[in-house]
């Protein structure tokens, strides 16, 4: 338990911090344990309520790897992966589409509204917002954002809810493309104009030593994510991840984290402390 003291000491530590953020926009990749984790989902949505309530605008992208790929075996249909996409023929498609619009969504947008928020749920597909083109090498109906349309998401926000994005993509024929949630999350901060990009994941961050946890690396600068991609520190899964920082920080969005989403309240320990969480990717 913590004092009276205590609370009002982290109140005004916040106060700079909602007076700097208010109005900004701040995207959130929404995956990994958080969504799986009844605990941590409850602890994600009255971060993003919190958010709203102090006058941010945050706009949450979710994944749903693991939930596709248990429907898809209920309906005896074996998962596919190469270098970590999924392998999408037509009727796997109409799976993902399923889950990630028809359920995951869903659920997310409840318990938002469920915990006091009020949010709309979109498919890329809604208003064309995520246009899309099929992703190089043979994938089936696995896409790449080939452009973004602001407006629909822009008309939630300015509604007073919060975007929940599925990341189905629209093609020019009018076809369903999967596409990766970190992409889309990108994507969608730089055409938002967002203030911050944050992707939830299910490590600490990023460290010059992944054995030894005092080698945390805090802040990392685009200039070194190269030569560190080079000698192995940032690898696998975290590749796309940091790639996707130095993209959207490339084009207009101030400041990228990558966070540990198993932590409760990840998101409002990054944002709204001094010390933080995870590693920020800064230009």
């Amino acid at each position: 338990m913590i004092s009276p003291l205590q609370k009002a000491g982290i109140l005004i530590e916040a106060l700079p911090y909602i007076e700097k953020f208010q109005g900004k926009t701040v995207v959130i990749k929404y995956g990994g344990s958080a969504m799986t984790d009844c605990e941590l989902k409850r602890a994600v949505m009255q971060d993003v309520i919190l958010m709203k309530f102090v006058g941010m605008n945050p706009v949450l992208v979710h994944g749903g790897g693991p939930d596709i790929s248990d429907m898809m075996k209920r309906l005896n249909k074996n998962p596919e992966f190469v270098n970590g996409l999924r392998v999408t023929d037509k009727e796997t498609m109409e799976i993902v589409e399923m889950v990630l619009v028809g359920k995951v969504n869903k659920e997310i947008v409840s318990l938002l509204n469920q915990n006091g928020g009020k949010s709309m749920g979109i498919c890329g597909k809604d208003g064309a917002t995520i246009k899309a083109r099929k992703k190089d090498g043979d994938l089936g109906f696995v896409g790449e954002v080939e452009k973004i349309d602001p407006q629909l998401i822009d008309t939630v926000i300015r509604e007073g809810y919060i975007p929940v994005i599925a990341p189905i993509g629209v093609g020019a024929d009018g076809e369903s493309y999967n596409i990766n949630a970190d992409y889309v999350a990108g994507a969608l901060a730089q055409a938002l104009g967002a203030d911050k990009l944050v992707l939830l994941t299910d490590v600490e961050g990023i460290f010059l030593d992944y054995n030894d946890k005092s080698t945390l690396i805090s802040s990392l600068e685009v200039g070194k994510v190269g030569e560190y991609i080079r000698k192995e520190i940032i690898s696998g899964g975290m590749i796309p991840k940091v790639q996707c920082c130095v993209e959207a920080l490339g084009k207009g969005v101030n400041k990228t984290h990558i966070i540990d989403g198993r932590i409760p309240h990840s998101i409002l320990l990054e944002i709204f402390t001094d010390e933080g969480i995870g590693t920020m990717v800064v230009p």
